[in-house]
This record gives C-alpha cells, structure tokens and sequence, in this order.
C-alpha cells in the first residue's frame, strides 16, 4: 500500500471472510475509501466451516455477479435423521429452490473478495494485525506486525477468536459453554457414485444435506473405577460437493472439557454409526479440520460497538447454531456495520453514540430478531440433551419398528404396550420437563 493512499483512508476491515467483505463493499459504494486487512496470505485457507452459504444472502451484497460464484452444488435435498443404536429414523425434504450451496471456502473467498477489489476495495493480504490504537478514547487505527494504519473508523471481522475486540472490552473471556467445537472431516468421493447414493440427476449441481440427532449416547466413561452412560451435546452434519463430502460434528465444548473427551473419537463413533456409514462408503480422508463455534446467543451478546469501531459476524458472536446459520448473519452484519460507517463519516463523528445506528439496524433485520426468538433454544436443548439426543430417538426408532413390522401380533396390543413403556421408563415428572420446554422454545419461536 502505497503512502498517498494510506493518508486517504475513511476506514480499516480487519478480517477479509464474508463479513469483512460485505461490510468493505457497503463503505466504498457509500463513497469512502476502505481496506481489507488479513493475516493469510491465501484468502479462506485458514476458515473452517459445515459448507453451506445461503443465496439470498449473497445476492443482498452482489445482485448483479452472485450467480457466478463457485457454487460445488445447491442444496435440493435436506434430510434429518435420529440416530439410536444401529437403527435410523429419517425425515426428507426435497425442494427445486435453489437457495443454499456448498462452497469450498479458499475458493469462494478468493472470489468475494475479487469481486469487492473490483468495486475499488483495497485488499491488504498477510497483514496480521497485532493492536488498536487509541487517541482521546477513541480508536484511531490499526497497528500492524510493519506499520501502523489510521482511519476514523475500524470494522473488526477477524473471527470468533477475535483478540481485536477482547482488547478493548467489547467482549470478555470465553466460558466452555459459551462455545461449540465444529470437528469435520473431508472425504473423497467418486461423482457417479454420490449421485447414486445420494438420488442426484446424473450431471446436476444437486446436492444433499444431512443433520443427524442422536447416535452417541452410548459413551461409557471410567469414573471412579465405575463405568457410567454419558450423552454429549453434539449434532453431526453431512454435506455434498462436486466429488467429496464433508462430514462432521458440533460438540459442546463444556462436554469435552467435562467429559475429557477427544473430538476426533466422538467423530470416529459418529461415523461408525450403521446409517452414516452407509453414506460415507468407499471414501477416502482428505481432510481433518476444526473450528469454534460461538454460542452466546442474544442473552449474552457482547458489545457490538464503541467510539470508532464496530464487530461484526463470529466476532460478534452472531449465529444462530439451531439452524447452521452463520454465513448470512456474518453478510448482513457486515453491510450494516459498513452503511453505518459511511453515516458516521459523512457526519464527522464516528464515536459511540453514532455507531450505535450499527446495533439499531440490526435489530430491525432478521439478524437479532432470530437471535431473540432462538434465545432459549440452545440452553433448553442442552438441559434436556439426555431426553433429545438419546430417549426420543430410541422411542422412535421403537414406534416405526412397531407400525412397519408385521409378525400376526394385534397391532392395538402392540401400540398399547409402546405407550406403557414410555411411562415405565419415564417418569411423570420428567415427561413433563420435556412438555414444558417444548413448549417454552414454541412459544418463544412462534410468538
């Protein structure tokens, strides 16, 4: 970067994943100068998710080029499967809408980010930067491993990790709880044979996406000489790219820290389970990677901003786990931080009682409404993770067995007798627990 330009700078994006990018693309269609600054030297290597974006949010930030990103394929068809033992309960939905893709991120970021460069962003690659500067309480600039970087205005995008913003406040220590460990393998896999396994139009960009429930409760750990039934909070995964597959698990994190377990052995038990296996077939590992997930949810958002900088996306902490939503909260936060930037400088004031537009926009968008009706999903789901993760599915599994087989029993005797078991094996008070916090996540969702 050249010296004149470092002197015409409006503002500074540390982090170029999609948040860093929609927010530079707001500031420089709002007028100013902006600069993406990013540790990698290969854009996206270094980011780790499930594997799916949402369309409609990238159309929201490029209308007129979104079709043209490397899309591996569309999401047509979205299976969630309950997982007990070697049996497998199943439920499929298969749409022609094309609004969620698989993506391989060194590939789908290298070319956000070429599309912003050719709106006039300035991409600043192997750029690590080390602290905010402060000037009168406010942040002024950045400074890097080489130089410093002012501008009345800095964006931090640079992750859940976000060093940048535990820094100056915005967001404090991390507990186990307030995070989830993403584990994911990637697997090889010949295109023919996914489209055969999968039900794929042969030649088509349709692809498949699995969520699975269940499967690893039977996990006995050594306590006190004592061997004891453990359920880990963890949901598995399953998604289809053009020749591969990416499989993997999002576990709590207090559980592997409570439990003293290891990620990759939970995955190795998830994949051995008799319905994923099936799936994963003949493949062959490429790939084992691992990420952070944060859970804070809207009840322990950190701050969002202060005077001269805003946090946007996983720094934020804004995800909707529930639903593996991450991407589009991380676009639409982005482009929000960056219109609220281009308000603040076209007011000459970028302090904190301007950038709090930042919050106020996003609590009109879908972003912090979701996070608001999802508020309590995460909690409820974990409190009762032994009866979600474990009970429900075995009871399934039991009902279907008990409606598909034929053996000349009566079936009124045999729904009779599935009924009695539930109350044998659960009791009043629990089967109420579970009612009452249903009912709870319904209301907060729906109403």
């Amino acid at each position: 970067m050249t010296e004149n330009f470092r002197e015409k700078i409006d503002a500074i994006v540390v982090g170029a994943g999609p948040a860093g990018v929609s927010a530079a693309l707001a500031i420089k269609r709002g007028g100013k100068n902006v600069v993406v600054l990013d540790r990698s030297c290969d854009i996206g290597s270094k980011n780790m998710f499930g594997g799916a974006v949402y369309l409609n949010s990238i159309k929201s930030i490029l209308p007129n080029s979104y079709k043209t990103a490397p899309y591996e394929r569309f999401m047509t068809n979205h299976t969630y499967t309950f997982l007990s033992g070697d049996e497998a309960v199943s439920v499929n939905s298969e749409s022609e809408n094309e609004t969620t893709a698989t993506v391989l991120r060194p590939k789908f970021d290298k070319w956000l980010m070429e599309e912003a460069k050719k709106e006039g962003v300035f991409f600043a690659p192997k750029t690590l930067v080390k602290k905010l500067l402060y000037k009168n309480g406010t942040v002024v600039g950045v400074q890097t491993e080489q130089e410093k970087y002012f501008a009345p205005v800095v964006i931090l995008a640079d992750g859940v990790n976000s060093l940048l913003a535990k820094q100056i406040g915005l967001r404090p220590e991390f507990f186990p709880k307030d995070m989830v460990l993403s584990v994911k393998e990637t697997l090889k896999l010949d295109k023919k044979v996914m489209e055969e396994r999968f039900h794929l139009d042969e030649g088509s960009k349709e692809g498949a996406m699995f969520e699975f429930f269940g499967g690893l409760s039977e996990i006995r750990l050594l306590k006190k000489n004592k061997k004891r039934l453990v359920t880990p909070f963890a949901i598995g995964f399953l998604y289809t790219f053009k020749d591969s597959i990416s499989i993997g698990l999002g576990v709590s994190l207090e559980d592997l820290a409570n439990y003293k377990m290891k990620p990759y052995e939970l995955l190795e038990k998830f994949k051995s389970q008799k319905a994923v296996a099936k799936l994963i077939k003949g493949a062959e590992p490429q790939e084992y990677s691992a990420h952070l997930i944060p859970e804070f949810g809207f009840n322990n958002l950190p701050r969002l901003y202060a005077n001269g900088v805003m946090v946007v996306g996983d720094a934020a902490g804004l995800v909707n786990s529930a639903h593996f939503e991450g991407t589009n909260f991380a676009i639409e936060s982005g482009k929000l931080a960056g219109e609220t930037a281009v308000i603040a400088l076209n007011l000459g004031n970028t302090r904190h009682n301007i950038l709090k537009i930042y919050k106020e926009k996003l609590q009109k968008s879908f972003v912090l409404k979701d996070l608001k009706s999802y508020r309590n999903v995460v909690e409820t789901l974990y409190s009762r993770k032994k009866s979600i993760l474990h009970y429900y599915p075995k009871k399934m599994a039991e009902l279907f067995e008990t409606v598909t087989c034929v053996d000349n029993v009566p079936k009124k005797r045999k729904f009779r007798k599935f009924i009695r078991s539930i109350f044998f094996e659960r009791s009043i008070t629990e089967l109420f627990r579970d009612f009452r916090a249903f009912l709870r996540l319904f209301i907060d969702i729906i109403f």
